[in-house]
């Protein structure tokens, strides 16, 4: 899985972990729904500036999304 995929992922289960809807998330990030919805599918990677927009937005600290990145990555890699 790319980083890309494994971003979506991460962003997806945040967002809906925190009761948004990608327009609500969109707006709290001054981002465009459908950049959020091409950025959970995976067709789009977040510059450093997207991350902390999200981030914010969210409620987590910028590193924390990294790192779950990251083992969802090495996740999909181990086959679980």
């Amino acid at each position: 899985m790319d980083a890309a995929a494994a971003f979506g992922r991460v962003l997806r289960r945040a967002r809906r972990r925190a009761g948004l809807t990608q327009e609500q998330l969109g707006l709290e990030a001054d981002l465009r729904r459908t950049y959020v919805s091409l950025l959970e599918l995976g067709q789009q990677q977040p510059s450093l500036t997207t991350i902390l927009k999200l981030a914010t937005a969210l409620q987590h600290q910028p590193g924390e999304l990294v790192d779950l990145v990251v083992s969802e990555m090495e996740k999909v890699a181990n086959g679980n």
